[in-house]
């Protein structure tokens, strides 16, 4: 690693993972990376070049010219801003499938290693300890009950003005995307050996940062 510090945060939909890998971002000062905001991002492009979920060959002809970026703690898609696009309700219920794709997997792996070789990172998302940065320093599983992630996401929906949706679909949502997200052949979600494990069920945001920054930190 080169003494960089580089650090692999998995988890769940809804489990917080995202906001406190900004949060660590922050205070160490490194580089923060979503790689579920790529799919989301690419997802996003995929829905409006009117491309079905399940073609594979005009997906992976899309993502020849798809260019995404982050820059200080915004996407990019092509050069635009896509931060608020890329969470709605019809991205939660798409972003799975396109995730599943073992080519568009291989493609987006090749992609954020590529964004965590120059810098100090802290990249979040499904398969980052066990495949994407597997000599990562610190890895951390976060995770919280599926009600309290669906009750999170479902706050987080009517906030963002979604209000035509219920808390048991979102809940529903949720499982469903869990299921996939654990069975699927090409890069399961699972917690490596060597992954420190956080439930947030009960804790705050800060609590959690705290937690985290202790064990690097060797608190």
């Amino acid at each position: 690693m080169n003494n960089r510090l580089v650090i692999a945060v998995d988890g769940p939909a809804g489990a917080g993972k995202s906001t406190i890998a900004k949060k660590i971002a922050k205070i160490l000062n490194i580089e923060y990376i979503d790689t579920g905001a790529m799919y989301r991002a690419l997802t996003l492009k995929i829905l409006k070049s009117n491309i079905k979920v399940n073609d594979i060959k005009e997906i992976l002809k899309l993502m020849e010219s798809t260019s995404i970026s982050f820059k200080e703690n915004h996407i990019y898609l092509d050069e635009m801003k896509v931060d608020t696009e890329i969470r709605k309700n019809i991205i939660n219920n798409n972003v799975s499938c396109i995730a599943k794709i073992k080519e568009v997997r291989e493609k987006m792996v090749e992609m954020q290693r590529r964004l965590s070789e120059s810098n100090n990172v802290i990249m979040d998302g499904r398969d980052i300890a066990t495949v994407v940065l597997p000599n990562a320093n610190y890895k951390f599983f976060i995770t919280a009950s599926v009600e309290e992630r669906a009750r999170r996401r479902y706050k987080e929906l009517l906030e963002k003005d979604n209000k035509d949706i219920t808390y048991e679909q979102v809940l529903d949502e949720i499982k469903i995307r869990d299921k996939i997200d654990s069975t699927r052949e090409i890069a399961p979600l699972k917690v490596t050996a060597d992954a420190y494990v956080v439930d947030t069920t009960n804790m705050t945001i800060d609590q959690c940062v705290d937690k985290i920054i202790s064990i690097i930190e060797g608190r």
